[in-house]
C-alpha cells in the first residue's frame, strides 16, 4: 500500500470512529496497526489491540467524570497525607478503607477531632479513591446540603432532591457539628442520613464527640436518632487534637526566622575577633 492510499484509509477510518463516538481507535488505530505489523499479529490480535485502547480509554473518561461530578473542594489523595505526622490515624485501616469493601457494605465512616488534624483530607482521599472506582460520589459540608434542602423545600422540590441524594453510592458530608442546626436543618440532615442506613456509605468528619452533639442538635430525641442511624456498624476513627495545620505554620514560622537570622547577623571577624593593624 503506497503512502497516499495509507493517508485516505486513515482518515476514513477516523471519520468512522467519529460517528461511532471511538475516539481512541481514531486515535490510536494508525500508531496500533504499525504494531501489529513488527510484531506478526493476527487480525484479531490487532483487533483486540484497538478495543483494549478503546476501553482504557473509556475507563479513564469515567473516573474523570466521577471526580468532577463528585465537587470535591480540593484534589486531595491517601498518597499525600502524611501519617508520620499522625501516628494517631492507622495507615493500615485507611488504605483497607479505599479498597472500597464499606461502600459494598454500606458502612459509615466517621473521623472524630479537633480541626487542623487532616480529617477532611482523609475524608477527599476516600472519596478520590471511591471514585477511581468508578462510584458516584458526592462530596458536601453540612450547612451546604442543608441549605440545599431548605431550597428545595421552598420549591416544593424536597422529595427529588432527597431522591437525588439517595442515588449516590458515596456521600462525603464534612463539618458536622461546626455549626448549630435549627430544628429544621437537623431534621433535613436526618432524613439523609436515615435514607441511607445499610442502603448506601457515608463518610462523616466532626469536631464533637457524640456526647456533645446536643450542642448543635438541640432536639435531644433527633439527635439520638440521628446518632444511632449514623454509628450502626460504623468505621469510627478518632483523629486527636494536635492540629497538623498549626504545627505545620509554626515550622514555617521557625524557618523564615532562621533564615532571616542568617541574613541579618554580621559575619565572623577572621583572627580570633581582632583587626590587623
Amino acid at each position: 500500500m503506497n503512502a497516499q492510499a495509507a493517508v485516505l484509509e486513515t482518515a476514513s477510518i477516523q471519520q468512522q470512529c467519529k460517528v461511532l463516538r471511538l475516539p481512541a481507535i481514531a486515535v490510536q488505530c494508525g500508531q496500533l496497526a504499525e504494531q501489529a505489523v513488527r510484531e506478526r499479529r493476527s487480525h484479531l490480535g490487532f483487533l483486540e489491540a484497538l478495543l483494549q485502547a478503546e476501553l482504557e480509554e473509556r475507563e479513564q473518561r469515567l473516573v474523570e467524570r466521577r471526580i468532577r461530578e463528585a465537587h470535591l473542594p480540593r484534589m486531595k489523595t491517601l498518597k499525600e497525607f502524611d501519617f508520620a505526622r499522625n501516628p494517631k490515624i492507622s495507615a493500615q485501616q485507611i488504605h483497607e478503607l479505599a479498597q472500597g469493601a464499606y461502600i459494598g457494605r454500606a458502612e459509615p465512616v466517621i473521623f472524630i477531632g479537633d480541626s487542623g488534624i487532616g480529617k477532611t483530607h482523609l475524608l477527599t482521599g476516600l472519596a478520590v479513591a471511591a471514585c477511581r472506582q468508578k462510584r458516584r460520589v458526592r462530596f458536601t459540608t453540612t450547612a451546604a446540603l442543608i441549605n440545599e434542602m431548605v431550597e428545595a423545600k421552598h420549591q416544593l422540590q424536597l422529595g427529588r432532591a432527597l431522591s437525588r441524594w439517595a442515588r449516590y453510592d458515596l456521600i462525603a458530608l464534612d463539618e458536622v457539628g461546626y455549626v448549630p442546626l435549627a430544628e429544621i436543618g437537623a431534621e433535613f440532615l436526618f432524613q439523609v442520613i436515615a435514607e441511607r442506613a445499610e442502603k448506601a456509605a457515608v463518610i462523616v468528619t466532626t469536631n464533637l464527640p457524640f456526647s456533645e452533639w446536643t450542642q448543635v442538635i438541640p432536639n435531644a430525641r433527633l439527635c439520638k436518632a440521628l446518632i444511632d442511624r449514623i454509628t450502626d456498624r460504623a468505621s469510627i476513627i478518632e483523629t486527636g487534637t494536635d492540629s497538623y495545620r498549626f504545627r505545620r505554620t509554626l515550622e514555617k514560622r521557625k524557618g523564615r526566622h532562621a533564615e532571616l537570622n542568617n541574613i541579618t547577623a554580621p559575619p565572623p571577624l577572621s583572627g580570633g575577633g581582632k583587626k590587623e593593624t
